[in-house]
């Protein structure tokens, strides 16, 4: 084990960069160029977290040594054995994903966004029980969320929703979600009772730092303030708090209105907007590189990535990795880490396909 951790984390190549990364914090001069002194202690707090969780590893592994000794001798160490060699699953898993997620804003919070799809009551209602799906998970992860916009639907549903959440690779971990859900069932809004297809789209975007420097000119933005639509308690309907913030040159439009102050709307909603056109903006770069190289683009946003039959059977399946699922109100319930796990496993050693648009329910 500890030979398999060795090789894993590389402890001496951590050892000699994290000395490194600390020699160069200690210059002088360091704090001359802040947004490149922000990256060297960014990358020394991965490095730091790197080590942290190969010390651990071993200590955990030293721990079941020890009672596999005691065993030998004869003592009675099954329920100890079996809780330490849990634990140290756990933190191996855990530790693989994060050796997985190595991307420049994987750490980062994240901003995730549904939309329903054509279909109207259908979708929209889908598009909730999607949100429930996300919070649940994000409150099993530990993760903080804030739901700083979300616009009811006329009947039931919602027909749109924003939420942002604060927590170690989040970014990271919802990356792995954004795409096009469908679902498969029979419709409660239907009084035929007939079989429904709906659709709901995620989008996810990293939490920009302050020192990322995304210019969005004032001339270029138009903000509407309006009334809050939704649950908020006594203010809502009273004041018109709530922001609407259009991005002209793009057509991007985000909405927050979470608080009871305007100024702390806006603020959220700008936060948003930059996370889009910075997101925007690395895709144009990416789509360059790939006509200039004549690269095949990776299937991402717009593209049928799971689908959730609830009838004629139950299954869930993601059409990327292939992975299924039979239990799909655990899925619903929040239980989705292992899609992510697969698709960052698959990702990250290159053998992810492309989402396919086969029918599930003939």
């Amino acid at each position: 084990m500890l030979a398999i951790c060795g090789a894993i984390f590389e402890a001496a190549r951590l050892d000699e960069e994290l000395t490194r990364l600390e020699t160069r914090a200690a210059a002088p001069d360091f704090w001359t160029d802040q947004a490149e002194a922000q990256k060297i202690l960014q990358r020394r707090r991965r490095v730091e977290l790197d080590r942290d969780l190969m010390v651990s590893l071993k200590k955990k592994s030293d721990d079941l040594a020890v009672l596999v000794e005691w065993a030998s001798a004869g003592e009675e160490v099954d329920a100890e054995f079996g809780q330490a060699l849990e634990s140290l699953d756990q933190e191996v898993q855990a530790g693989e994903i994060k050796k997985m997620l190595g991307g420049e804003h994987d750490r980062r919070n994240a901003i995730l966004t549904i939309h329903p799809g054509a279909g109207g009551t259908e979708s929209q209602d889908w598009a909730e029980m999607l949100l429930r799906m996300y919070l649940r998970w994000m409150e099993r992860r530990g993760f903080k969320r804030e739901i700083i916009d979300q616009q009811p639907g006329e009947e039931a549903g919602l027909k749109s929703a924003t939420v942002t959440v604060t927590g170690d690779y989040a970014y990271g971990l919802l990356s792995a979600e954004a795409g096009v859900h469908r679902l498969v069932r029979i419709s409660p809004f239907d009084q035929a009772a007939r079989r429904h297809t709906s659709f709901a789209s995620v989008y996810v975007w990293p939490e920009l730092p302050e020192d990322v420097d995304v210019e969005i000119d004032e001339k270029d933005i138009r903000i509407d303030t309006f009334r809050s639509s939704g649950a908020g308690g006594q203010h809502v309907n009273v004041t018109d708090s709530a922001i609407r913030i259009t991005h002209l040159p793009t057509g991007m439009v985000v909405s927050c209105q979470n608080e009871r102050s305007q100024h702390r709307n806006r603020d959220s909603a700008m936060k948003v907007l930059k996370a889009r056109l910075y997101d925007l903006k690395l895709k144009e770069q990416q789509a360059k590189l790939d006509q200039i190289g004549g690269v095949k683009k990776e299937i991402a946003f717009g593209s049928q990535i799971r689908s959730y039959v609830l009838h004629p059977y139950q299954l869930v399946k993601d059409h990327r990795t292939k992975d299924q699922v039979g239990d799909i109100n655990r899925v619903l319930d929040g239980d989705i880490d292992g899609f992510i796990k697969s698709y960052l496993m698959k990702k990250s050693s290159g053998t992810l396909g492309e989402p396919t648009v086969e029918e599930d329910v003939e």
